[in-house]
């Protein structure tokens, strides 16, 4: 099982993420995500368009557990994240959070 708390923390130190739905959305929209984490509570319209882009696109996404105030608080931030995307795991194995998913999906 992955530990997402360590591997987000190792990605935003050794990688590149991207914090906040816009960004998230445009990056989505334009091909250059990896991964996306997107918050249990994030709005409902900002989650289906992450989704849908995240679909088309073929990009893999995490519905996260907790709140966006536990995910900002994940990153090292003093605010709520709704949602992020990897650009560049560094040296992070977050990516096998996506392959645990699917597995369990199995």
């Amino acid at each position: 099982m992955v530990d997402l708390e360590r591997e987000l923390k190792t990605a935003m130190r050794t990688g590149k993420v991207i914090i906040g739905s816009k960004r998230t959305l445009k990056a989505v929209m334009f091909g250059k995500a990896k991964l996306i984490i997107i918050a249990s509570n994030c709005p409902e319209h900002i989650k289906n368009d992450l989704i849908y882009y995240a679909k088309i696109s073929g990009t893999p996404y995490y519905i996260f557990p907790g709140t966006s105030w536990e995910l900002g608080s994940l990153c090292g931030k003093p605010f709520m994240v709704a949602s992020l995307a990897i650009i560049d795991p560094g040296e992070s194995d977050i990516m096998a959070l996506v392959e645990s998913q699917k597995r369990q999906m199995r």
